[in-house]
């Protein structure tokens, strides 16, 4: 093999290291660092009562190159079909639907939770899933920034809009232990400001901000690179996803989320354990049914109108039976001191009544909400 002289071997190195360079610069320019920083491109966002309005408002300062996806959830009704989607298209340029199962995540796009189901974030495409309720509510604030935290950490910004109660509180707290961003409406100027009250008592906000500043807010958040956290997974958030995802509360663990508390779920009757973290004092059952101590209250006095009424109920049936006895005996021309006594148990039975009905009647809901509304008047 003939060898290369000297010259040429020079000139071929030369020619290889411009060649490199040429190569390294392009590489260089086509995978710039900057295409390797996250953004925080999903912006969650949870409203309740007052929330139509709102969420109408919001949509409409976002622009149509918004760099990021939006998810929804308004607490709605599960007995009827939501038009929140063609709603809030009439107010914005960027796409809204309604979340199919399954469907990836896409940027520069609104998607809505359809009712009676929880939309969740898994890696990048959305679940629809009817795991328990929380907070009384399915779709739950909570169950969907819980998701998007633990998929998407540092890349989430969280939104807590007006509504009554605090379902997002809990979210929030762990959307921003991931990593993740944290606004809140400022709660003097939403039509109900305990929820976004609430988030920033217990949760605390990055930003508390009206809703004329808030369109131009996200679109400079989602411009800003992504913050990382070092913080593992807690086993705590796993287990309440597997429950939001697939409804196995007892199977997934619950049980040692916390310690046993002598309260029942009020739509299960089963036992509630006291959650250990989530901003906002928490219960779950061993069935999946999850509580803020808030909504619990007002689920337990909800419960005892019923309980009130279906005792009254009965009293009132036993009243009837015993009056109908006495008319048997008397048609019958039985012992009239036994058709007496039937009269006289019924009698005092409806007087027992009353006492309940009167109960019934006094009772009322209590939450925080409406704690002074409910309290006893100065005699």
């Amino acid at each position: 093999m003939a060898e290369r002289s000297p010259q040429r071997s020079a000139r071929d190195d030369r020619s290889s290291l411009a060649w490199s360079a040429q190569v390294g610069m392009s590489v260089r320019a086509r995978y710039h660092p900057s295409m390797f920083i996250q953004k925080r491109d999903l912006i969650v966002v949870g409203a309740s009562a007052g929330g139509i309005q709102a969420l109408k408002q919001l949509v409409a300062d976002l622009p149509r190159d918004l760099e990021a996806s939006v998810l929804i959830v308004l607490h709605v009704s599960p007995s009827a079909p939501s038009v929140l989607a063609e709603i809030l298209q009439r107010c914005t340029k960027l796409p809204v639907h309604q979340a199919e199962d399954g469907e990836p995540i896409a940027p520069g796009s609104i998607t809505v939770a359809r009712p009676d189901y929880h939309l969740l974030v898994e890696a990048e495409t959305l679940r629809n899933t009817r795991g328990p309720r929380e907070n009384r509510h399915r779709p739950a604030i909570d169950a969907l920034f819980r998701s998007a935290a633990h998929s998407h950490g540092g890349r989430v910004i969280a939104v807590v809009l007006t509504g009554a109660l605090d379902d997002g509180t809990a979210g929030l707290w762990t959307v921003r232990d991931r990593g993740g961003m944290a606004v809140v409406q400022q709660p003097e100027e939403a039509d109900f400001p305990s929820m976004p009250s609430s988030a920033i008592e217990y949760a605390g906000a990055d930003h508390v901000v009206g809703l004329g500043e808030m369109g131009a807010l996200l679109q400079r958040l989602v411009r800003e690179p992504a913050s990382h956290s070092d913080t593992p997974i807690s086993k705590e958030l796993e287990i309440e996803l597997v429950i939001s995802k697939e409804g196995r509360g007892l199977q997934g663990g619950v049980m040692s989320l916390g310690d046993i508390t002598p309260y029942t779920c009020p739509e299960c009757q089963g036992v509630l354990v006291a959650l250990k973290e989530g901003g906002v004092p928490r219960f779950r059952c061993h069935t999946g049914h999850a509580y803020s101590i808030n909504n619990l209250l007002a689920d337990v006095t909800e419960h005892v109108e019923s309980s009130l009424w279906s005792a009254l109920r009965s009293i009132e049936e036993s009243a009837m039976l015993l009056e109908h006895l006495a008319k048997h005996y008397r048609s019958s021309k039985r012992d009239p001191k036994i058709a007496s006594l039937f009269e006289y148990k019924a009698q005092g039975t409806l007087r027992r009544a009353d006492l309940i009905r009167k109960a019934v009647l006094e009772h009322q809901t209590v939450s925080v909400d409406n704690i002074d509304d409910v309290k006893p008047k100065a005699r």
